[in-house]
Order: C-alpha cells, then structure tokens, then sequence
C-alpha cells in the first residue's frame, strides 16, 4: 500500500508527511512517500494534495511539473484512487478559483473558490485559528469526528461546492464556512489535518483505511 503526498513545491510537506507517516504506521497501511515523480502518483493507492497560499499561485505550480495534472487525472477520475485535497488543495477541487483572477480548478467537484466575507465585521480575515467542526453529512473519513471537535484553519477563501450534497461539514465564522468536502473518491478539508491534534490525525487515519 502506498500513500503519496504530491510535491509541487506549496503546502507544509514536513509535518504532512510526518502525520500520514505516524497514522499509516498505527493504521498498517503502508508507505508513505512526498514525491514530484508523476509515475510514483500514477502507482500510488492513496494521493494526498496539499497547497498554501493563492490558488492561482499554486495551480501554476501544479501545472509546472510535467505530467503530474495527467497523472492525477488518471489516478483519481479513471482509476478511482482515494484523494484527500487539503487547504489550497482542497480548494483546486472547484470548478473555478477566483483569488485575483479567476483559474481554472480540477472541477472534480463542481463549485467555486470565493471571498469570505463575515456577516460580523468585527471577525478578521483570513480565518485564522481554532474553530468547531459541524459535521453535515456522514462520510468513511470521519468516523469517529464528531460536532464540535477543533479543527486549525488558515485561509481567506473558501470554497462553495454546486451541490449542497457535497458539502460534509463546514465552521461557523459568522456564516457558513466550508470545512470539508466529498464527491466520489475524492474528498477534501479546508484546515490542517496534520496541525488539527486528535480529529485531525482521526480523519487521517480513516482516510489511510478508507477503501471506496
């Protein structure tokens, strides 16, 4: 079995790759490995996309490695492998970001990356810190991730899934504010997993044993 976090140069890949390591090693699924190899993505059983800072920034990041979008698009729209999207890279999910300029996402579920924008303007932006998970609908990865528990964000966009259906939880930040979101084998979360303690490395576990 054989995890990969994608290496395009965006997202904290340390820490990442140090909490799949320990929860693959509790869970016994596996290797994990960070790559930029397209071929090692093209093999992998689980891919993990992370991403920091503008979505277009890290979508030209993602399209500068040769093979890679293709490699994705293979592994996870024809072959069905598990996909978890985290920040910036849960939202290149979207059909379309639009943080300076609108770019296109991988539209593997259908929305768009928009502002937040808090009905109280009072609360800061980007959202930044500790906020309770809602959990909307039930889903494999968050067995056990109850309403409630703490989750870290840090982002000043949020994505906006089509469907209401694919949203499976969001935070409360003077409105709704998407958290996680699922669709297929894909799925996807707004904050940190492997900076969000125990619901976090939870949802990283189910994730690693999540077989669709």
């Amino acid at each position: 079995m054989l995890t990969v976090i994608v290496d395009y140069e965006s997202g904290n890949l340390h820490s990442a790759h140090k909490a799949f390591e320990r929860m693959a090693a509790e869970t016994g699924a596996g290797t994990v490995r960070v790559s930029a190899r397209p071929e090692d993505v093209a093999r992998a059983d689980r891919i993990v996309l992370p991403g920091d800072g503008a979505f277009p920034a890290c979508r030209r990041a993602l399209d500068a490695v040769p093979g890679m979008v293709e490699a994705l698009e293979e592994a996870v729209t024809r072959r069905a492998r598990p996909f978890l999207g985290i920040c910036v890279g849960m939202q290149m999910l979207a059909t379309t970001g639009r943080e300076y300029s609108d770019t296109a996402g991988l539209d593997w579920i259908g929305g768009e990356v928009v502002p937040i924008r808090p009905a109280d303007p009072a609360l800061k932006v980007p959202h930044m810190g500790w906020n309770d998970l809602i959990i909307d609908r039930p889903h494999p990865v968050l067995e056990g991730v109850n309403t409630g528990d703490h989750a870290y964000f840090v982002h000043s966009y949020q994505f906006r899934p089509a469907d209401p259906a694919h949203m499976l939880a969001h935070v409360d930040y003077a409105g709704p504010i998407t958290a996680i979101v699922g669709r297929a084998t894909v799925v996807g979360t707004q904050f940190h997993p492997e900076k969000s303690q125990a619901a976090g490395l939870r949802l990283i576990a189910n994730f690693l044993r999540w077989t669709p």
